[in-house]
């Protein structure tokens, strides 16, 4: 009889994940995609029937790793706030068998912080020294910790709704970052930053393009709303754009849809993703205009963390 695959929920996953290089993770994780060892399929969106939700499917394969598998995250329109969750399954490639069932919640929230990090490494000029991170919750935590020591960050703000009133908040923010900077709008935080992280679930504009820098990078990431976008799509036409991955983002990004249909965007004017600049084969940012970074979530970056969290638990 074969083993029954390793369950872990969120608790354990987070535990596990706390031992883990996750950039390093991605790192590799990218490498490998740039070489062709890696299979990405588009994230697939499922409607519920009458208007009670959708759910999302992120596949991915690592030849060199021998594995594949999945991540579902429904969103479950309730009375009362939507119900998100997220579990990812990992598939031995030599024996079909399930290796590891895990709660993606902790999973997801870090390998997106890492993907945004690995984008802050190659893209974020040099030397670096203001950052601006608009979001304050788990998320845009997450994304400081992963972001922290890759440039000498001498001035650090935050902004989010709400978090001026939130003292309980801003005292885990003065613990992972002790010269942390309150601001009073998303665009004091982003005015002369050389770094901005969208760290947001919202499904509009949470800035406006306007007080950007010259040559800032902004990142941002995806939600479930349909078309999401944390910057207005006309932001593109005048921005060096990247992503995770060409083949599939720009049919996934709210903003870089919204762009390609209302503000004769087009897709090929993406200059590289993250497998290309892994291996050098994309052009880096020039430092006369502004650097946009889109991820959407890849099934590969929770394929490629949940296999280290299934080495970590097979100990």
């Amino acid at each position: 009889m074969k083993s029954a695959p390793i369950s872990l929920k969120s608790a354990q996953v987070s535990e596990h994940l706390q031992h883990i290089d996750v950039v390093q993770e991605m790192r590799e994780l990218f490498t490998e995609l740039g070489q062709g060892k890696a299979v990405q399929p588009p994230q697939s969106v499922t409607l519920l029937p009458d208007d009670k939700g959708d759910f999302i499917t992120y596949l991915g394969a690592l030849a060199g790793a021998g594995i594949f598998g999945a991540k579902l995250s429904p969103y479950l329109v309730k009375d009362g706030p939507p119900v998100i969750t997220a579990w990812t399954m990992l598939m031995s490639m030599e024996t079909g068998q399930p290796l590891l069932l895990c709660d993606s919640g902790s999973l997801t929230t870090e390998r997106t912080a890492a993907t945004t990090a690995l984008a802050v490494d190659f893209l974020a000029v040099k030397p670096a020294s203001c950052l601006a991170i608009v979001g304050a919750g788990a998320v845009a935590q997450a994304h400081w910790r992963h972001v922290q020591n890759l440039r000498s960050w001498q001035e650090v703000r935050v902004y989010s709704r709400g978090l001026a009133s939130n003292t309980e908040k801003q005292a885990t923010w003065r613990q992972l970052c002790p010269n942390v900077v309150f601001s009073d709008s998303a665009e004091d935080a982003a005015c002369d930053a050389d770094t901005v992280l969208l760290c947001t679930s919202s499904g509009t504009p949470v800035i406006d393009a306007v007080a950007l820098k010259q040559n800032a990078l902004v990142t941002s990431i995806s939600t479930n709303v349909p078309q999401a976008h944390e910057i207005a799509p006309e932001f593109l036409k005048r921005a060096q754009v990247y992503c995770d991955y060409r083949a599939t983002t720009p049919f996934a990004a709210g903003e870089m849809v919204l762009a390609a249909n209302n503000h004769n965007w087009n897709v090929e004017e993406i200059r590289g993703d993250l497998g290309e600049l892994s291996i050098e084969t994309c052009a880096l940012p020039e430092s006369d205009c502004p650097v946009f970074f889109r991820s959407v979530g890849l099934g590969l970056e929770d394929i490629a963390i949940a296999n280290a969290i299934y080495r970590a638990a097979s100990v």
